[in-house]
């Protein structure tokens, strides 16, 4: 639906059954999930879908190793079951992904073994392929560029990769396909409450014009990832903080660094995490770090300690040593955990998700992690539904087709997370073959893309296409701010904006692009 209809929408004296606040993973799982049991369902964003945490991803669908090492058995059940869905609902865009774990001291490989085993069983039907046991040779040539010094063999073992953002925009898709209504650039800034002081409504702000609406809902849920505590305090100013929010990044590296086709985990670093280094959309991701803050930011920035550290990691791994001068791109995110008394790492802070309702009515769905978003999503709705009084219906999620559903699909091929609207944009180049012509040469995406991004995503700024739709933000930091007036350019003959706003756009996007530059 065109934003001018969904605004109109907006207008009219509608009230919502459920009205979500936030569009990352979390609040678009809640918003399937609501409108596929026939919920009358809206959801706000802020700013764009996936803008948070939701895009910042290691871009894996997993069951947690690192959860397995710490004993938490049920979570590492639920996500591995949730990952076996995913990719049953979803094959256009998670894909099987093999790892190893590198052996350099004796006792490494029968131990890791016997955890990966037990990983193995807790997936039952739902695996993605058996770990094991691998040779000095079998794992060199499975990873050529592998440090080989006092390397005795590895394990291996296989996971689920994904694209995070276009997961997200497949979700925004799919809700709208059940009748659900999805908007981003509109911000929550108040709540409404009746004579009782319950929660009945919100109070938006359309981040693109300022206008100011207020809608009227049986029902609100903040699912606003690491801003949950500004939700709740609109609600109640003394509401105890829930969220001790942890930095992580990732450094984008040529593919050049790891040529094969297999990933790296390292299981115990020089702080006791895992880091994966992973091979993604023709580049290596190298991450994450963890980093306690004091409170979340909208656009975090890579710190240089954790540049270094991941620097130093990844050189010990490979046989060529990365510099800071190859990162092509590094960025932040902010995980959501659950604050926990006298936890003294948020390495140790559990991703388990954590569902509450205020007195005044307020349904608050906060930690977690992708790989759980759809149970996060029917738990949430449940709860609120049945606290609303709604009439009770079930969930359909769990073997619910995503937009664009399409087996087959080569995952190499960067179309192929469009999946079965692959069709439409060939047919919009064969109308118009310019629009078959590359952004750059250093990228795979096509000029179609952008005008896709505008007429059936919501794309409405150059940073939704760059960060967002496309992936180039985070595949080449530098090249993306070079092709930013190609696309403002484009984006503006399809909303009818002026040459003003385009340069607007593009002074706005490279600000932005700048933070993630290994400079």
């Amino acid at each position: 639906m065109p934003r001018s209809d969904i605004l109109e929408q907006l207008d009219s004296p509608i009230t919502w059954d459920m009205i979500i606040i936030g569009g990352g993973a979390t609040g678009l799982g809640c918003g399937v999930d609501a409108a596929g049991r026939g919920y009358r369902t809206l959801l706000l964003e802020e700013r764009d879908f996936s803008q948070g945490t939701s895009s910042r991803s290691t871009k894996l669908v997993h069951g947690g190793v690192r959860y397995l090492q710490q004993g938490n058995v049920a979570l590492v059940m639920d996500a591995l079951h949730e990952r076996g869905v995913l990719l049953r609902n979803a094959p256009h865009l998670v894909y099987n992904q093999a790892f190893v774990v590198p052996d350099y001291k004796w006792w490494e490989r029968p131990f890791y073994g016997v955890g990966l085993k037990l990983y193995d069983m807790l997936a039952g039907k739902l695996g993605f392929g058996r770990s094991r046991i691998l040779s000095r040779a079998k794992t060199l040539n499975m990873i050529p560029n592998l440090e080989p010094t006092d390397l005795r063999g590895g394990v291996i073992y296989y996971d689920g990769q994904f694209d995070d953002s276009r997961l997200a925009i497949t979700l925004a898709r799919t809700m709208e396909d059940l009748g659900g209504t999805p908007v981003n650039h509109m911000g929550v800034t108040g709540l409404l409450k009746d004579a009782d002081g319950q929660v009945c409504g919100v109070e938006a702000t359309d981040s693109l014009t300022g206008d100011i609406r207020h809608l009227r809902a049986r029902v609100v849920i903040n699912a606003t990832g690491v801003f949950v505590d500004s939700i709740m305090r609109l609600d109640d100013a003394k509401s105890p903080r829930l969220i001790a929010p942890s930095q992580g990044i990732h450094l984008v590296l040529d593919k050049s660094f790891s040529p094969g086709d297999t990933a790296i985990m390292v299981p115990h670093t020089d702080d006791g995490r895992v880091i994966f280094l992973v091979p993604w959309h023709g580049r290596v991701l190298v991450g994450t770090t963890d980093v306690a803050l004091d409170a979340p930011d909208h656009e975090p920035k890579p710190m240089d300690e954790e540049i270094e550290f991941l620097l130093e990691h990844a050189g010990r791994y490979l046989t060529r040593d990365p510099k800071r001068s190859d990162i092509l791109s590094v960025f932040a995110g902010i995980r959501p955990l659950i604050r926990a008394e006298g936890a003294d790492r948020t390495s140790s802070l559990s991703r388990d998700h954590h569902l509450t309702i205020s007195q005044s009515g307020l349904v608050t769905i906060a930690g977690g992690k992708w790989t759980t978003y759809r149970k996060m999503g029917e738990d949430t709705v449940t709860q609120a539904a049945r606290f609303a009084g709604l009439p009770p219906h079930s969930c359909k999620t769990e073997n619910l087709p995503l937009h664009g559903w399409m087996n087959g699909l080569d995952p190499r091929d960067h179309l192929s997370v469009y999946g079965s609207d692959i069709e439409e944009i060939r047919e919009m180049i064969r109308h118009d073959p310019d629009l078959g012509q590359p952004l750059h040469y250093r990228l795979p995406y096509l000029r179609a893309e952008v005008v896709w991004a505008v007429r059936r995503e919501w794309a409405r700024t150059v940073s939704d296409v760059l960060r967002h739709r496309t992936r180039a933000l985070i595949m080449d930091a530098a090249v993306s701010m070079e092709i930013a007036p190609d696309v403002a350019a484009i984006m503006a003959r399809e909303l009818g904006e002026d040459m003003d706003w385009a340069e607007a756009q593009v002074r706005e996007y490279r600000e932005l692009a700048r933070n993630y530059l290994a400079e």
